[in-house]
């Protein structure tokens, strides 16, 4: 029902640190063009600069920056609680529950205010919704009329006739997105050979994109893979030199140096955990308690995962097969109020917001980071 999604780095803190999230270029919202961005799909989010919200167009296979006009700085984040949200949802569209899909989640760092990435209808005739929340428990529709965008093509994308599984693969264009520092990532699968990838765009969009090939070794299946895309990754600093920590399916935990992200490159990624088969990572973010750094990943049958990230530096890659959904590599705590989480980003610095699937009631709830 949900897809993965993003996500944010934070301000450099201490010598293991999270990676900063503000522009470097002056004004980039200065680059958008007033129109209305043709969006095919809404998937993963991600916030940059200025209140501009990245939108992954996995349909179109395309990336958008839309200047939401939400720029009010917040010096306290509202907790945020809405009981029955999809039912919410469906009621501002006019439709059924079961016509809503809710993709991703992402908080504006500024305003505080939660955006949602919608589906509104099933299969190709779907249309693209973005929400967000307008106080009081209240939604409103983001209108994309007349709004300032601007729209990146995602090159080699799958064709929309390729299935797998009964699905498009194009629908694996975009898996993931973070902006960090004047460029956008985004993970996925491309039509090539080695089809699972990590690109960096820069913003304000150029033509150029640096796009590599990842190649990990997956110690749950027992060799290397080449077509899984990453599912969820956040951007994290290891020894002041950047790096993407990536979670697949079944559920290596990767890191990738961004230094090595250069257009057609092959990348072997270092798996530097295993932590258990028949899982899909759903959402994952990085942040600091009581002075150490912490991911913070979702999963459908794993449950919440707190992972450490001390070792992270000079952990020995998993090169040989763990059976039976063993686990290897970093240790993490299993977070036992936090069941059913499908996506979550964060709020502050102490707390979460986080949308909970409770037997296909979605509640969007603040949490304290534990």
């Amino acid at each position: 029902m949900m897809m993965p999604k993003i996500r944010r780095a934070l301000t450099v803190l201490g010598g293991l640190a999270l990676l900063a999230a503000h522009a470097t270029a002056a004004e980039p919202s200065a680059s958008l063009k007033k129109g209305t961005p043709d969006l095919k799909s809404a998937g993963p989010l991600a916030f940059g600069p200025d209140g501009i919200l990245f939108v992954g167009d996995t349909r179109g296979a395309s990336l958008f920056a839309i200047d939401t006009a939400d720029r009010a700085p917040a010096a306290d984040k509202a907790e945020i609680n809405i009981k029955d949200r999809g039912a919410k949802v469906a009621s501002l569209l006019g439709t059924d529950p079961k016509q809503v899909m809710i993709n991703d989640l992402a908080v504006n760092p500024a305003s505080g205010r939660a955006y949602l990435a919608v589906s509104r209808g099933r299969g190709p005739e779907a249309a693209p919704v973005i929400l967000r929340t307008a106080g009081d428990g209240k939604l409103e529709e983001l209108s994309l009329e007349g709004v300032r965008f601007a729209k990146a093509e995602i090159p080699n994308a799958p064709a929309p006739t390729v299935m797998q599984k009964g699905q498009p693969l194009r629908n694996e264009s975009i898996t993931d997105l973070a902006y960090v520092d004047g460029r956008v990532f985004i993970a996925g699968l491309s039509n090539e050979e080695f089809s699972s990838r990590l690109m960096a765009i820069p913003f304000p969009f150029t033509d150029s994109a640096d796009g590599a090939a990842i190649e990990i070794y997956h110690g749950a299946h027992g060799r290397i893979e080449t077509k899984s895309p990453v599912r969820t990754f956040v951007a994290y600093q290891i020894k002041g030199e950047p790096y993407l920590m990536a979670a697949y399916t079944c559920t290596p935990l990767v890191k990738v140096p961004v230094s090595e992200l250069k257009a057609g490159a092959h990348v072997k990624g270092k798996t530097i955990a295993e932590l258990g088969n028949r899982n899909r990572p759903l959402d994952m973010v990085v942040y600091q308690k009581d002075g150490k750094d912490y991911l913070l990943m979702a999963n459908s049958a794993r449950g919440m995962m707190k992972i450490t990230t001390e070792g992270a530096d000079s952990a020995e890659p998993i090169t040989s097969p763990v059976r039976d959904g063993g686990r290897k590599g970093l240790p993490y705590e299993s977070i036992e109020d936090l069941k059913d989480v499908v996506q979550l980003d964060l709020l502050d610095k102490s707390h979460a917001l986080v949308l909970r699937d409770d037997k296909g009631t979605l509640n969007l709830e603040t949490v304290a980071l534990p």
